[in-house]
């Protein structure tokens, strides 16, 4: 297992606080984390279908990840970004441990490799 006694307390406080966002009852700030992938020159259409599954997986893999929308790109306006996605943490705390996580790790090992990333992160607060 890769958990840590303190990774153990974090989750525990992280699913706690995922519960409550999710429930409607925390009207806090959350933290979002985007990114658009352009493929490599060579990159084959079984590598990029990889992808996709690969990242929805994380959601139940890594604490801390609420939810998780990614996909082809169907944009005529895509300047070559072919996969995107959005993923919404509790708050950047938890954002920095999904980074971090081992899990992440290893998709990153293999995908690196086959992609140009932009990313965007952002606190984003409800209108109360």
């Amino acid at each position: 297992m890769f958990c840590s006694t303190r990774d153990s307390e974090w989750s525990t406080a992280a699913a706690a606080r995922a519960a409550r966002v999710l429930s409607g009852e925390d009207k806090q700030a959350m933290y979002i984390h985007m990114f658009a992938f352009r493929f490599r020159p060579g990159v084959t259409e079984e590598q990029k279908e990889r992808v996709v599954p690969a990242i929805q997986k994380l959601q139940g893999e890594i604490p801390g990840v609420l939810e998780t929308w990614v996909g082809r790109n169907e944009s005529p306006r895509g300047n070559g970004y072919e996969l995107g996605g959005v993923m919404k943490f509790a708050d950047k705390a938890a954002c920095d441990a999904y980074g971090a996580h081992p899990v992440h790790q290893k998709l990153l090992s293999w995908l690196m490799p086959l992609i140009e990333p932009a990313e965007v992160d952002f606190e984003y607060r409800e209108k109360a």
